[in-house]
């Protein structure tokens, strides 16, 4: 058991003592109950609703190491490492993970901690009838036949959660992966099955909550203050757990530097470049600066129009020519840190990016190359931005960058703002309609430290539709994308859909399956040729030769078997949209074979060996790897110019100079995360 001590002892001192302390500490953030046995936090207002593990809310800066642990956490170096889990070994090249659990760790009643807790846990968040659950933030969300079963299209038999014995877990995934951060998310958590069968929908609240962690939850009100009390039945490894008897959350204040310096806050965010002038004249020796993973970028918006910026030499100039460190400060007030990477001090993939560093002379020389000496000829570059009301960051960095781009380079540019949603489109829906060749200032974030995430929004950048690069259809999407229904070259090749005569005799199908044959043929051949894991992640998406031909024989025989010319027609229309493209009525399109085989054929190399190291990056066990991939992805997106970020976010923040152990995990969006660490001197 870990020993708890009161450094110090209230009943020894005397009522005017006791005054003068509370007088004396109030200035330091912290009142003389909290030097005692307590502290108070902050927390993310309003977004407090329940202790469930498998709701994405506010409750996972607490359920995650504080109030329920899992197989695997953070340590005070944000380290994943061991908690519940004693050892591992793996099978089946990395698919198949065993898990040696602890032997004396307790619930809070006292009750063992066994692996059936986690089988429980884990198969409640897939229930087919809760679609509430953050499946995709677990383990589960790579666990063999999964989502199957949450779909219902699966026995729950069929799911690869398997309990050895008491103290043996076995889990076997989709594909060989390393997943020991993904068993540090709350969804991975363990729950204690008695208690929530008992109280299916409460069993979270005080009055019934059973937790595995160092504290277990004492108080709390909906979106209102909490409170945390020790767990005498916690046992931990040394190290894990500081001295804190009780932590009080309060939603995050307006006003956050007053109530530290009031005593009312053991330790305050900052959030404001006011707050943060002040806090660094009166509060410097409790100020601190913690990483978080979150960049913000200059981000190429993929306008369909032809420009300039199609050749990645005006690209490159471009972000050679930005100086991040006058946007850093003075224009965000020091409040962020520059970088030319996707990462940030502490992330696995720092030390191994090579991003484009600011190098004027290099930028001139390279615009002049490009035939835009000077910006001599080069069109206005537009820069989209999120409003003030939304996010008072991103004009400033736009005139900043606006002003670096016209002084260094001669390029003009026009600031445009967009409200949010179409601010969102511009940023993640890739080839955008209605806007003008330029940048967007996006951000990227990691929400967690699993492999998919370790790019840190590289991949998320260059792909749009979930699989095809923004350079693959340029040409062909300045010419052909937008259109109100149906792509005019598969029209021109295979007949309009809208001429409802069509499809009604066979021999106006026979265009389509000659288009269909010829493409099945090209892309089957094209997958054979690819190397290995490619290959087995494009035949697992249906791209094999029996399944093409299976689906053929399936809409031809749906000529058959429809009776009038409605249904022939329909049938025929629905054959079309396989082979070619058509509007999906939301500003993208839904790519057939054709389409897929252009893609194919005028591919960049950059372009399909980025594909290549993101389907390798999910489909490895090797951490050492993993990073290297991430590397290599977040390298070709910086140096082809396509996304440059431009500066990391930091949480700052006040910490009382009694108190330690505060933390703001890089994953926690500007928040305290862990309290589990908190000490009192």
């Amino acid at each position: 058991m870990m020993i708890r001590q009161h450094l110090l002892t209230v009943g020894a001192m005397t009522a005017s003592m006791m005054l003068a302390s509370a007088s004396m500490l109030g200035g330091l953030g912290m009142t003389a109950e909290a030097a005692t046995t307590s502290v108070t936090i902050p927390y993310p207002s309003g977004e407090l609703s329940t202790f469930d593990p498998t709701q994405w809310s506010g409750q996972i800066l607490f359920d995650q190491g504080t109030v329920l642990e899992g197989l695997y956490g953070y340590n005070t170096k944000n380290q994943i490492v061991p908690k519940l889990a004693k050892s591992y070994t793996t099978s089946d090249g990395g698919r198949v993970w065993t898990f040696n659990l602890v032997h004396n760790a307790k619930w809070s009643n006292g009750a063992p901690v066994t692996a059936q807790d986690f089988y429980y846990a884990w198969m409640r968040l897939l229930s087919p009838s809760d679609s509430t659950g953050a499946t995709w933030a677990s383990v589960v969300n790579y666990v063999k036949n999964a989502a199957a079963y949450h779909a219902g299209a699966m026995p729950a038999s069929a799911v690869g959660i398997k309990v050895v014995n008491a103290y043996k877990l076995q889990i076997t995934l989709t594909g060989p992966y390393n997943p020991l951060g993904d068993l540090a998310l709350t969804g991975s958590m363990p729950l204690y099955p008695p208690d929530v069968e008992k109280y299916p929908t409460t069993w979270w609240q005080p009055a019934h909550f059973v937790g595995d962690g160092p504290y277990v939850v004492k108080t709390f009100v909906i979106n209102g203050k909490v409170t945390l009390a020790r767990n005498p039945k916690y046992v931990g490894p040394p190290g894990s757990v500081g001295n804190v008897q009780t932590i009080k959350l309060i939603p995050a204040p307006t006003v956050p530097v007053e109530d530290f310096e009031s005593g009312t806050l053991s330790a305050a965010l900052i959030t404001s470049a006011s707050d943060y002038k002040y806090a660094e004249t009166h509060f410097k020796s409790v100020l601190h600066r913690a990483p978080q993973a979150n960049l913000n970028l200059l981000e190429w918006d993929d306008s369909p129009d032809p420009s300039p910026l199609y050749n990645e030499s005006v690209r490159r100039a471009i972000a050679m020519a930005i100086n991040r460190a006058p946007i850093a400060n003075p224009v965000l007030s020091g409040m962020v840190k520059p970088t030319d990477v996707f990462a940030y001090p502490g992330w696995p993939t720092y030390k191994l990016e090579h991003g484009i560093s600011y190098n004027l002379k290099a930028a001139r020389r390279l615009l002049a190359k490009a035939g835009y000496p000077g910006g001599k000829h080069m069109p206005i570059v537009y820069l989209y931005v999120e409003p003030v009301t939304s996010n008072p960051q991103l004009v400033p960095v736009a005139e900043a960058v606006s002003s670096e781009l016209q002084q260094n380079l001669g390029i003009r540019t026009k600031i445009i703002t967009e409200n949010s949603t179409e601010y969102g489109d511009i940023v993640w829906n890739g080839i955008s309609p209605n806007i003008h060749p330029g940048y967007v200032i996006g951000d990227g974030t990691a929400n967690f430290r699993d492999t998919a995430s370790l790019p840190l929004q590289a991949n998320a950048h260059i792909s749009y539709d979930g699989d095809y690069g923004p350079q693959s259809f340029v040409e062909y999407a300045a010419k052909n994308w937008y259109f109100p229904q149906y792509d005019p070259v598969d029209v021109k090749a295979m007949g309009n859909p809208t001429n409802r005569s069509l499809g009604v005799s066979y021999a106006s199908w026979q265009p389509i399956i000659r288009i269909a044959k010829k493409d099945i043929a090209y892309l089957t051949a094209w997958v054979a040729k690819q190397p290995q894991p490619y290959r087995s992640d494009l035949q697992s998406e249906g791209m094999t030769a029996s399944e093409y031909q299976s689906e053929l024989s399936h809409f031809t025989d749906s000529y058959k078997l429809a009776k009038t010319h409605a249904t022939k027609h329909a049938a025929w229309e629905a054959f079309w949209k396989w082979v070619g493209t058509y509007s999906t009525g939301d500003a993208e399109n839904s790519m057939g074979l054709s389409a897929l085989v252009y893609f194919y054929q005028h591919e960049p190399r950059f372009e399909h060996q980025w594909q290549m190291w993101n389907t390798e990056l999910t489909n490895t066990a090797n951490a050492k790897k993993d990073d290297q991939l991430a590397a290599d992805m977040a390298d070709a997106v910086m140096q082809a110019g396509y996304v440059e970020p431009l500066y990391y976010t930091e949480a700052i923040y006040l910490e009382a100079k009694n108190v330690t152990g505060v933390q703001a995990n890089p994953l926690s969006w500007g928040n305290f995360y862990q309290l589990q660490y908190l000490h009192l001197k």
